[in-house]
C-alpha cells in the first residue's frame, strides 16, 4: 500500500472566498471516490486553525501500490478535476510513502 498526501493553499481575497475555494477543491476530489481503480480510500479536509503556516486543504489517500498511484495521476477523471481547479490552488505540497 502507498499513502498519498497533498496539501494546497487556495486563492481568495478574504476568508469567505478562501473557504469557498477550499470547499470546491474538497467536493471535486470527493467526486473521484469509486472512480479510480486501486484507490482504497480518500479523505479531504479543510483547515480550521487559520494559523499563518497552515495549508488550506489536505488530501489523504491510500492506493494499492505505486502502480495504482501512477494510474490515478493519469486517470481521465483525476485529470478533469485538476483542469477544473486550475488557478484555484496557489501552492501544492506532496508526500507519497509506502506502508508495509
Amino acid at each position: 500500500m502507498i499513502k498519498h498526501i497533498v496539501m494546497w493553499n487556495v486563492r481568495g481575497e478574504d476568508p469567505e472566498q478562501k473557504l469557498a475555494a477550499a470547499t470546491d477543491v474538497k467536493e471535486r476530489f470527493e467526486g473521484l471516490i469509486g472512480q479510480i481503480p486501486g484507490l482504497r480510500s480518500l479523505e479531504i479536509g479543510i483547515d480550521v486553525s487559520r494559523v499563518s503556516y497552515a495549508c488550506d486543504v489536505v488530501l489523504y489517500s491510500e492506493f494499492d501500490d505505486e502502480e495504482a498511484l501512477a494510474a490515478y495521476a493519469e486517470h481521465p477523471a483525476h485529470l478533469e478535476v485538476r483542469k477544473q481547479l486550475d488557478g484555484v490552488r496557489t501552492a501544492r505540497f506532496q508526500v507519497d510513502y509506502p506502508v508495509k
